[in-house]
């Protein structure tokens, strides 16, 4: 029987049908570059301290001081009993009293926020500083949980219920609890809510993903995978900052930010069903259905018969092996690269949100390096995709992420008068390591045999979701040491990519079918082992004339 392929390939690969697929389902992605990274806002730590209430009897040279200078200005103050006994005295601090020697207390009333950037955010709200501050970074790092239940939970409903389906609901999840959101009365109850709304953000992109990969042909796929959804991702992340500078309260600036999702609406009489998921399913006419519909729009006359179903039945009729999470340690090979393939994305994942959860720590004015950082991620998947094309998979990505991770360890050399250089490391830093991301994907699918290919590149995903979940603690770190958290992720990104060196080279290789095909860890050339090469109308099939 024909492929898929060549049954609808008279529809051509540009018509007006694959174009309105092609952009609006890669326009559903602009939420999500809201939605990912929103916590860099609403979730800021403005500059603090102490409250003096008006009511303490102070004098004005009492209240000038009472406020201890450096660091313990955001957490602690003197003694304001101790101040106020002084200054009923007509003491004088420094002439009088050593203001030194006066015992401290903790903000028992609360603490003065500037709002030179920010006039709320949820840190201000519910005071989530101090001994509290840890409240911060969990926050965002709940919102990746979410992500990590949602990557797990995504890919199966969408097997069952549908692409599109599935698609649509994970927005409408998205969006609705996102508005559910600007109303929480406490930090426990937006937090619980981020948690939904991150298992909603991660769904809607992998099935958006799933279902262009699916329906378009074969040179738009990975077009499709490197520059369409990832670069209308950035767009969303560009507008982040833009929205931010001109809505400075938490609760109106995530309503703004949810509103976009509700022009997805009118897509879903547009986008329609995956026809190679209805053929799984047995939906046989309604798959046609939908390729006449397509053949009609781009003005082309479909054949009389463009599927043979009794042939599609036996096909799905076929019994195929089963196989289990365990098959990916089963040999010594497939081991090293599972063992490899989990350190990376994990590692890739903690720097690329490492980075952009940083932003508002960097010298300079935070909206402006979070445009900056969303910026670079343009030209990163530009290269990505160039790379992809034309240029070893294994060298690509190790020397991306060398790159990466190398100038993030210079950070700590640069005179801190010197902030703008400091910026263009970071900038320079977040490239690689996006550019590595974007590759990944592509090259990690590639590893894996088709028997478990999507185990493999599922097992792959949850570990970057267990690495963006460590990445706000990162980030954290820099509260006690502020290069310290660039030392971290420079030194780690540089060591996976030497380690990425020890992977197999997958370039131009055709796809393995089963674990003994896979192509070998040892050495840099390729082994094909027991493996017969397979050639289909003359030519390797390479991933990148495949559905990912």
């Amino acid at each position: 029987m024909r492929d898929y392929d060549e049954a609808t390939s008279f529809l051509g690969e540009w018509g007006p049908f694959q174009l309105s697929v092609f952009f609006l389902l890669s326009a559903s992605i602009i939420p999500n570059g809201f939605t990912g990274l929103s916590a860099v806002f609403l979730a800021a730590t403005p500059e603090h301290r102490c409250h003096i209430p008006a009511g303490a009897n102070l004098s004005e040279a009492w209240r000038n001081v009472s406020i201890p200078p450096g660091q313990d200005s955001q957490c602690r103050r003197y003694r304001l009993e101790t101040l106020s006994n002084y200054s009923a005295l007509g003491l004088l601090p420094g002439r009088d009293v050593d203001v030194t020697g006066i015992e401290q207390e903790p903000c028992l009333d609360g603490w003065d926020y500037s709002k030179s950037l920010y006039l709320s955010t949820i840190v201000t709200e519910w005071n989530l500083v101090c001994e509290n501050d840890w409240k911060g970074p969990l926050t965002t790092s709940l919102f990746f949980v979410g992500v990590l239940i949602g990557s797990f939970i995504s890919g199966q409903m969408s097997d069952r219920f549908g692409r599109k389906k599935v698609l649509f609901a994970t927005m409408a999840v998205q969006t609705g609890f996102s508005i559910i959101q600007v109303f929480s009365v406490n930090w426990e109850m937006f937090t619980a809510l981020f948690v939904i709304v991150g298992m909603g953000q991660i769904s809607n992109y992998v099935a958006a993903f799933i279902l262009g990969a699916e329906i378009l042909g074969k040179s738009v796929r990975i077009i499709f995978s490197t520059l369409g959804v990832c670069i209308f991702y950035a767009i969303g992340y560009m507008l982040l900052p833009l929205f931010a500078y001109f809505i400075r309260d938490w609760r109106m600036l995530l309503l703004a930010l949810t509103i976009p999702g509700l022009f997805c609406i009118p897509l879903w009489w547009i986008i329609p069903e995956s026809p190679r998921w209805l053929i799984s399913q047995g939906r046989f006419q309604e798959a046609e259905d939908i390729i006449r519909k397509a053949a009609k729009k781009n003005g082309i006359s479909p054949p009389d018969i463009i599927f043979n179903f009794t042939e599609l039945q036996e096909q799905k009729e076929l019994i195929h092996k089963s196989h289990t999470f365990l098959d990916l340690l089963k040999t010594r090979n497939i081991r090293i690269i599972t063992f490899l393939s989990i350190l990376l994305w994990m590692i890739i994942s903690v720097g690329y949100f490492g980075l952009s959860l940083n932003t508002p720590n960097l010298h300079g004015d935070p909206y402006v390096n979070c445009f900056l950082s969303a910026i670079i991620e343009v030209p990163a998947y530009v290269i990505a995709w160039l790379l992809l094309r034309s240029f070893p998979r294994r060298y690509s990505t190790a020397s991306t992420l060398v790159l990466g991770g190398a100038v993030l360890l210079f950070i700590q050399l640069v005179p801190q008068e010197l902030g703008v250089l400091s910026i263009v490391l970071v900038m320079l830093g977040k490239f690689g390591i996006t550019s590595a991301f974007s590759m990944v994907y592509v090259y990690t699918a590639e590893l894996y045999p088709t028997v478990v290919r999507n185990m493999g590149v599922g097992a792959s995903s949850m570990a970057s979701r267990m690495g963006s979940i460590l990445s706000p603690y990162f980030v954290y770190l820099g509260a006690y040491d502020r290069y310290l958290p660039f030392i971290l992720m420079g030194s780690l990104t540089v060591l996976i990519g030497m380690f990425t060196l020890c992977l197999p080279e997958s370039h131009g290789m055709p796809l393995p079918d089963t674990i003994e095909e896979m192509l070998k860890v040892k050495g840099f050339s390729y082994k094909a082992g027991k493996r017969l090469k397979r050639e289909k109308n003359g030519k390797p099939n390479v991933l990148s004339n495949t559905a990912l």
